[in-house]
This record gives C-alpha cells, sequence and structure tokens, in this order.
C-alpha cells in the first residue's frame, strides 16, 4: 500500500500541481446544470462531484471532502461520500476534512471509519485532547494526519495565540503560542503528522514553518475566505518550493468553468513557487545554553572520549561515550533526566522501560522526573521467587515507552522491545540521550519504533570544537568516521 506521503510528491510532481480541491457540496448551492426533474438532491450533488473530478483530476496534488456536508444530508449523505470517493482516481490522494479528536475506544472507532471503511489516506484532526488523540489514527503507518494547528477562522487567536510557559525544555524559548506549541508536539506524536494552518495568518504560517521546516501543511483559507496566495506560499514554502497543499473549495466548484478555475489557480500557485528563491537549508540551530553545558560536562565527567574503540558491534570507532558514568554524578544524572523528560512530555505512554543495563539507572530518573511508573525486561528470566522476566507492575495492552542511554546500531533496543511485545505491551516510540548516527533510527523505524533524541554526536562534536575542548583533527576524524557510516 503506498504511503500517502510518497502518493503526495508522485501527484504534485505529475500534475506540477500543489492545487488541492474541496468536495464541499451544499445542496443550495447545486448549479442549475445538475438539477434534472425529479432528481434527488444526493444524486444531483454526485453528479456535481463526478463533474469536478473529472475535470479537475490532471490539475490537482489531492482531493478534500469535508465530512460535515455528508453527514448533514443524513444516511444517503454517507452513501453519497462513498460514490464520490470512489470517483477519485487511485494516484490521486484523498484528504477527508473530520477534524477527528478523542481517545480510546472512540478514536479507534473514528480511525477505523476514516481508514478502513471511507479508505482515505489522510484525515484532519484536532489536537485539544493531546497526543492521546492521535495514536489510534497513527496505528495506520501508511497514512496521514493532518492535525490542526493554526486555522483560519477570525476567531482562531481565542486559543490558539495564547502564550503558554515551557518549563522544561533545553532548546526552546521560553514563551510561545499555542500553536507553536502544537506544531512541535505533533511532529513528536508521529512521523505521519503534517500540519493544518490557515492562508489568512501568513505571519502565524512563517512562524510554524520555522519550527517545522520540512512537514507538510494543508492550507486552507485561499479563495473565499480571502487568504492571499503570494503571501501563504512566501510564508509557507518549504526551501524546494514545495510542502504547502493549497486548498479551494467554492472558489472552484461553484465556477461556471471549473476546470479553468483550477488551471488558473494550479498556474498561479506555480508561478508564485517559481518566483521564489531556492533557500538554503536552514542554518543549524545554535545550542540553547543548557544543552551545551549539559555536553561540556559530560565532556569533563569522562563520558566522551578520544582515541581507538572497539563497540559492541564489533566497529573500530575514533569516539566512546561511556554514560554508565552519570549514576557517579547525580546532579549530572538528574539534568539528563530531564532532557529526557521534556521529550516524553509530548509523547504517549502509560510506563517507560529502561533498556538493561546501561539505561536503568537513566530510566530511574526519567521516572522521577516525569512521574511516570518504570519496567524493565530482564536479560535472563529469573529461576527462583516468581521468575518474572519484565520487572515492575504493567498490564498488557499498555503503551511503553523505551528509554536508553544512547543507540548505535540499535540491537539491544530492538530485543528488549520484542520482550515487552511477546508480554503483550506496545512499544512504539524510544527515548535516547545520544544518537551516535551509525544507523540504529533507521534500524528502529523498519521495526516499528520511532527515535527521539535529545542530541546527536555531530551536536556532541560542534559543541566541544567551539569550546576547544577537542582539536580540528579529532573534530575531522569523527566526521569522516561517521560519513563513512553513511551518516553525514
Amino acid at each position: 500500500m503506498a504511503d500517502f506521503f510518497a502518493k503526495l510528491e508522485a501527484a504534485v510532481q505529475r500534475n506540477r500541481s500543489l492545487l488541492c480541491i474541496g468536495l464541499d457540496p451544499l445542496p443550495d448551492q447545486l448549479p442549475q446544470r445538475y438539477r434534472a426533474a425529479g432528481q434527488d438532491a444526493a444524486s444531483a450533488i454526485l453528479a456535481w462531484n463526478l463533474a469536478l473530478i473529472e475535470q479537475t483530476a490532471d490539475l490537482v496534488c489531492a482531493y478534500k471532502p469535508n465530512i460535515a456536508f455528508y453527514e448533514a444530508l443524513g444516511a444517503c449523505g454517507l452513501e453519497l461520500l462513498a460514490a464520490t470517493l470512489a470517483a477519485i482516481p487511485a494516484e490521486i490522494p484523498i484528504i477527508l476534512d473530520a477534524k477527528r479528536g478523542d481517545i480510546g475506544n472512540t478514536a479507534d472507532a473514528y480511525a477505523r471509519a476514516c481508514f478502513e471503511e471511507f479508505r482515505v489516506d489522510a484525515v484532519t484532526l484536532s489536537p485539544y485532547l493531546g497526543g492521546d488523540s492521535i495514536q489510534a489514527f497513527a496505528r495506520y503507518p501508511e497514512k496521514g494526519l493532518f492535525v490542526l494547528c493554526h486555522t483560519s477562522n477570525p476567531s482562531a487567536s481565542d486559543l490558539q495565540e495564547l502564550e503558554i510557559a515551557d518549563w522544561h525544555s533545553l532548546d526552546r524559548e521560553p514563551n510561545q503560542p499555542l500553536y507553536v506549541h502544537v506544531a512541535r508536539l505533533a511532529q513528536q506524536w508521529s512521523p505521519q503528522t503534517a500540519l493544518v494552518v490557515g492562508a489568512t495568518f501568513p505571519e502565524a504560517l512563517a512562524r510554524v514553518r520555522a519550527v517545522a521546516p520540512q512537514t507538510w501543511f494543508l492550507v486552507p483559507g485561499i479563495g473565499a475566505q480571502g487568504g492571499d496566495l503570494e503571501a501563504t506560499l512566501a510564508a509557507g514554502l518549504r526551501a524546494d518550493r514545495s510542502g504547502v497543499i493549497v486548498n479551494s473549495s467554492r472558489a472552484i466548484a461553484g465556477a461556471a468553468d471549473p476546470r479553468q478555475a483550477a488551471l488558473t489557480t494550479r498556474d498561479a500557485i506555480h508561478a508564485v513557487r517559481q518566483k521564489q528563491p531556492a533557500a538554503a537549508p536552514p542554518a543549524p540551530r545554535e545550542p540553547s545554553p543548557a544543552l551545551r553545558s549539559l555536553v561540556l560536562d559530560l565532556a569533563d565527567l569522562g563520558a566522551v572520549r578520544f582515541g581507538n574503540f572497539t563497540l559492541a558491534s564489533g566497529l573500530q570507532s575514533p569516539i566512546y561515550l561511556d554514560l554508565r558514568l552519570l549514576v557517579s554524578r547525580p546532579a549530572l544524572l538528574a539534568r539528563a533526566a530531564t532532557a529526557y523528560a521534556t521529550l516524553l512530555a509530548g509523547l504517549t505512554c502509560e510506563r517507560i522501560a529502561g533498556v538493561p543495563y546501561a539505561a536503568l539507572p537513566i530510566g530511574t530518573a526519567v521516572a522521577i522526573a516525569s512521574d511516570k511508573p518504570l519496567i524493565y525486561p530482564r536479560k535472563e528470566a529469573k529461576e527462583h521467587g516468581l521468575g518474572k522476566q519484565i520487572e515492575g507492575v504493567w498490564h498488557s495492552g499498555e503503551r511503553v515507552l523505551l528509554i536508553e542511554d544512547l543507540i548505535t546500531s540499535g540491537g539491544s533496543t530492538i530485543k528488549t522491545a520484542e520482550t515487552l511485545r511477546a508480554a503483550g505491551l506496545v512499544v512504539e516510540h524510544a527515548i535516547v540521550l545520544i544518537d551516535r548516527q551509525q544507523g540504529g533510527v533507521a534500524n528502529l523505524a523498519a521495526a516499528g519504533i520511532q527515535v527521539h533524541a535529545v542530541m546527536t554526536l555531530t551536536q556532541i562534536l560542534e559543541i566541544l570544537a567551539s569550546a576547544g575542548k577537542i582539536t580540528a583533527s579529532q573534530f575531522q576524524q569523527v566526521l569522516a568516521f561517521l560519513g563513512q557510516q553513511g551518516q553525514v
């Protein structure tokens, strides 16, 4: 089954288009040419939808039906929606505008309806209930999840622009609008997430793009809602002049010549894209003082060493990271735990699990910092007492987030996940202090686990070099080693 984003990219390239057409029919806006004598409203609307799809399928990158317009017609409306979806060519992605946002069995039911019954490629979701409301949809890894971030309605600022404090952050400003916080969190909830950002607030678009440089945006508000196309694209396009799905509904569906209206809009989008400078990739952000201090103190502790070392994988490495030393400096361990807890705050789990054995003291510190219950699997089952394989209190079906000190190839982390999964626990995320950038992130992704790293080995090198803690030769030697591994 095609991944949504791969399908979207293919449609963008094939049709030279970032245009998405909303299929939002209202009976009182039905053009006269589709009104046949004695025909019921649902049949007339279906004829309207089918004609619109037939006339524009080679001009769009996606279609976006809003489920509300179909639900308003009752049972026949859902049949109308199903018939409309069936008429959309298989190579064109479908984003169902449903704005779902609930938890537990309700969210599971919504996800099944969207992805198993209607078989759409993506859905819009409300973030108000937090990461719990996203997880049911994220269990369909080939689907796209468009999280409402900053909407185009006039009263969006009532909640979305409220300034909030980020109490535990190594790498963020202390106060930020709620919609920026949502943009950051959504990227942590799932690699499938994209964002909905309205065209009527280009300054919000620019701010969200700054914190989500690679994320796809669905941008409503162009056309009838008055969004300015050029300002929208200037604020929202990625460095590759893509990444924005421009939605237009009434301005095209209600036009006397929908194909011409779609063609005009598509070409206008393309013309603005061509005028935008091909921006260079964003420069790496300066590390925050807290992250810089953490790295320098790890080096002073002896947790970062340079030389010639044999890793557990058998590889020879010019750098060795020994995070077991953290237990000898409690204050530094507590600061590292806070860094883990910062990432953990944006994820959903019932328990955390330390990867034995190096990460167990770190896991304990993280459990205290985040107030999350800790469990851990034994490397070997006890042959006395209760004979437990997994220590701690847990229940089958619970979501468990792995805590690891660092990741190289990821083998021990995957083995831990397999043990927990065999016991009926759900493992989808892992947090590490350091990503050594040697393939572990990709290996865990293949095992269905998304890695969240406080820092990368490259960041450590840059901080140590800027502080004069390592020589230029050491810096280049480790970078060359990472390059040989295909990671930089």
